[in-house]
């Protein structure tokens, strides 16, 4: 059975992630974690997309 929360490492990417948006003075618009892919997604302003995987690696886009 999968997790239905996010991981540790999930959790300290995301504050990174946050703390750099913030600096960039950039709005946090949607968080969400999927518990089918084990995957947290984090829409920074209207263009970047960042997923962060259960090992804590993320994903710009």
């Amino acid at each position: 059975m999968q997790p239905l929360h996010p991981t540790i490492e999930h959790l300290k990417t995301f504050y990174r992630v946050c703390v750099r948006a913030s600096n960039l003075l950039r709005t946090i618009e949607l968080t969400r974690y999927d518990t089918r892919s084990q995957r947290m997604v984090v829409l920074i302003g209207e263009t970047i997309q960042v997923e962060i995987l259960s090992n804590g690696e993320e994903l710009i886009q």
